[in-house]
């Protein structure tokens, strides 16, 4: 707000003193954005409109039919990927600005309207019969490429979750809590491959150039995969516990040391939590299973527990400090 203009009206006396000083007290504070939450609620307005068409049909299947559905499925995915198509700006390998506000909510409506086509065809019709993996793997290519090529991150990362699918790896917590699926070897090798994978298409992407801005989110899925395929190997596989405990510290020290050069907290503390756990679970078998404590280790762990939390927090405290003056 140009104050020097409303200074001269008052010098001129078209405005009084105490509109000035009003004037002046507003100019001195600062805009509340409201981008981020004008964003989720968008976001969330087109999750809401995906999932109550989709209950509003599952209510109604008897009286509209399956090719009425799949019609009207398709012309929505149709059309909004038509308009986007029609909106887009050029293809960069750099980051490409949305041409207009609902671009983006248009387009996840489109992948979500395709995703909902193919696995509805899938059920109802058993198109690629029993090749469960075809059904997601062309979902998946649709999705890189949509994300990629109309450059928009809430699209990899759904493009990201259909990989995984795809690849074996069903990110379902209750399914984990209730059929412990992390017992099985391939699953954990499989999740130690797709973590590596992300890792390096965030590095190739980096060092590319090639969506630059792609590398934090293929490397966030990579790391808490990463770290989970590892302590579940950990849990699972006690023999070995220590052999998969020195490999969880190979690699918080590396992404230690990405935290510090990139400045990012947020890495800094992923690996301090997830080594906690890590640590934590060393500790606790030291104690219970190789000293044979039984309530002598209780309080112990209890002290250790007490002690390592307090450590932990002073860690990150003064690790954000050193962040910040980098």
């Amino acid at each position: 707000m140009d104050i020097t203009l409303f200074n001269k009206l008052n010098a001129a006396g078209i405005i009084s003193d105490g509109s000035l000083t009003k004037i002046k007290t507003a100019s001195g504070k600062p805009l509340f954005s409201l981008h981020w939450e004008l964003k989720t609620i968008l976001y969330l307005g087109v999750l809401f409109l995906s999932s109550g068409i989709g209950i509003l049909i599952y209510k109604n299947m008897d009286r509209i039919g399956h090719q009425a559905v799949l019609i009207f499925i398709a012309l929505v995915c149709a059309g909004s990927f038509y308009y986007c198509l029609k909106k887009k700006l050029p293809f960069s390998v750099q980051k490409t600005a949305s041409p207009n506000v609902f671009f983006d909510y248009i387009l996840l409506l489109a992948c979500l309207t395709f995703i909902s086509f193919t696995g509805y065809i899938q059920f109802q019709y058993q198109v690629f019969g029993s090749r469960f993996g075809l059904a997601t793997f062309i979902p998946m290519i649709v999705l890189f490429f949509s994300a990629y090529y109309f450059d928009n991150l809430a699209i990899l990362s759904i493009a990201i979750i259909s990989f995984a699918t795809w690849a074996g790896i069903v990110v379902t917590p209750a399914k984990i809590l209730q059929q412990n699926d992390f017992k099985s070897i391939p699953v954990i090798a499989t999740g130690l491959a797709i973590a590596i994978i992300l890792l390096l298409a965030a590095l190739i992407t980096k060092k590319r150039n090639l969506k630059a801005h792609f590398e934090f989110t293929y490397t966030n899925f990579g790391i808490h995969l990463l770290f989970i395929s590892c302590l579940a190997a950990m849990f699972n596989f006690s023999a070995w516990h220590l052999v998969w405990f020195l490999l969880l510290i190979a690699i918080s020290y590396f992404f230690y040391q990405k935290a510090v050069k990139e400045r990012s907290f947020y890495f800094l503390l992923l690996l301090s939590l997830y080594g906690y756990i890590g640590l934590s679970y060393v500790v606790i078998r030291l104690l219970f299973y190789t000293a044979n404590l039984d309530i002598g280790g209780v309080y112990l762990a209890c002290m250790y527990f007490i002690a390592s939390a307090i450590g932990l927090i002073f860690f990150l405290i003064k690790m954000n400090k050193k962040i910040k003056t980098l």
